[in-house]
């Protein structure tokens, strides 16, 4: 039965937020609620929050302030990492009927309902984040063309420079077999691409015989799904097998991003991080031996305390020299209850700023370069349904973004193209095999 309450969302973060997002929102659906864009204002509003950086606190305050000014009698509720780390200061921001924790957020559904008799204002539901311990599914629909598959949630790593730890808990994953049937449920939409996300992915299966190279393993079995594509991947937990399975495999994505943060080791200790940078050479080329026309992304902070300026060359050199297809630049953000935070050799905001236009400006180097190693092979793009202009975007399974006239018949098709020349705007032209239409795998 339809609701006569209408419900928005505004997600901020990362695939996992949009993933979780997308799970609560069908229950809400399914309970008769009316699902509509933020910008039109609604009886109630959810706002999934991120606190990787600071911005992304002050980014919390701006969509509460949006939304009731959208809906001056709407109920708003703040979920997500933020709402885990501050509830308290979260729920003393004008506006705000409740704050939900980690484990809570799940539970959304019945505080709406509660809410509608009680009409309560900044309430706190929130367990300290020892207690979560469950691991809910989700996964991303509305845009049919790929999914966000959460296959793992929360960390066990307790970098110098990071809060997600205390954000999301413990690292912690379904079964292989219960993660099979939701990718079941997945592959029987008309998603052709699913993204398996999670916090710290390589960690699947923790705590039990399994882990995420037999995941991986049995995902490629399942049916109905032409893609898959494997996220952030941590260097250490990207083993050999892994590499070689999803050389050899029709539906994994020759695409990889795999955290770096520092090419120095010296600051790769200072982060607490469980490799070092000859490791992460060794991935990469482990990678590219097998799949030379692979994708590989970088993760790389800039500014982190006692980041010299050798020791930023440092890091700058070794991505020079690394065959690596584009970089995801973030200057260090002071987070409170981090170990980086009581560090004295602070380095200036300027000079954040500065390192990271110039690894971005590398960044951009190193995506041409890659483009232009592909002219002239034969790729397969999935082609997304926004037009913007009268033109049409897809990506290749390598992740070479194509750019072509706005073609409706292709909307959620994979065509066979040939890229022929790189554009301006940093995509792809390419020619399209017209008649080499790929057919949804069975």
């Amino acid at each position: 039965m339809r609701h006569s309450s209408t419900i928005s969302f505004y997600t901020l973060g990362c695939k996992l937020n949009f993933s979780e997002t997308s799970g609560i929102a069908r229950l809400f659906e399914e309970n008769g609620y009316a699902r509509v864009d933020f910008k039109e204002g609604a009886n109630i509003v959810v706002i999934n929050t991120c606190s990787v950086t600071e911005n992304a606190d002050r980014k919390c305050r701006q969509i509460v302030k949006q939304a009731r000014n959208l809906s001056e009698n709407s109920f708003i509720a703040v979920i997500g990492c933020y709402a885990q780390l501050k509830p308290t200061e979260i729920a003393s921001i004008k506006g705000v009927n409740i704050v939900l924790g980690a484990q809570e957020k799940f539970n959304l559904l019945s505080h709406v309902q509660e809410w509608e008799i009680e009409q309560y204002s900044g309430k706190v539901v929130a367990s300290e984040i020892k207690y979560v311990k469950e691991f809910i599914p989700s996964f991303s629909l509305g845009d049919r063309t790929r999914s966000f598959l959460k296959v793992q949630d929360g960390c066990d790593y307790f970098c110098s420079f990071c809060t997600i730890p205390l954000a999301r808990g413990r690292s912690r994953s379904n079964t292989i077999t219960e993660t099979i049937k939701t990718a079941q449920e997945v592959a029987a939409t008309q998603v052709r691409e699913v993204v398996l996300t999670g916090v710290n992915i390589g960690d699947f299966g923790k705590g039990r015989e399994e882990n995420f190279s037999d995941l991986v393993k049995e995902l490629d079995q399942v049916e109905g799904v032409d893609r898959f594509r494997i996220s952030s991947i941590e260097p250490n937990l990207l083993s050999n097998e892994i590499i070689d399975f999803v050389a050899n495999s029709d539906r994994f994505a020759p695409h990889f991003h795999i955290p770096l943060q520092s090419g120095s080791n010296e600051i790769l200790r200072a982060m607490r991080r469980r490799y070092h940078k000859e490791l992460y050479t060794d991935r990469v080329e482990r990678i590219k031996t097998q799949m030379p026309d692979a994708c590989i992304g970088v993760d790389v902070i800039v500014g982190y305390p006692g980041e010299t300026e050798e020791l930023f060359l440092e890091t700058v050199n070794f991505l020079k020299e690394l065959d690596v297809s584009y970089l995801h630049v973030f200057s260090y953000s002071e987070r409170n209850n981090t170990v980086a935070i009581r560090k004295s050799e602070v380095v200036p905001m300027e000079v954040r700023k500065t390192r990271s236009k110039l690894l971005q400006q590398l960044s951009e180097k190193k995506k041409r370069f890659f483009y232009e190693q592909q002219l002239n092979k034969e790729f397969t793009v999935l082609f997304e349904a926004q037009e913007n202009n009268g033109e049409m975007y897809g990506f290749t399974e390598n992740y070479i973004k194509i750019k072509s006239a706005y073609n409706p018949n292709w909307i959620n098709q994979l065509k066979r193209v040939i890229p022929t020349h790189v554009n301006a705007d940093g995509t792809m032209q390419a020619e399209i095999l017209v008649d080499e239409l790929v057919p949804l795998t069975a």
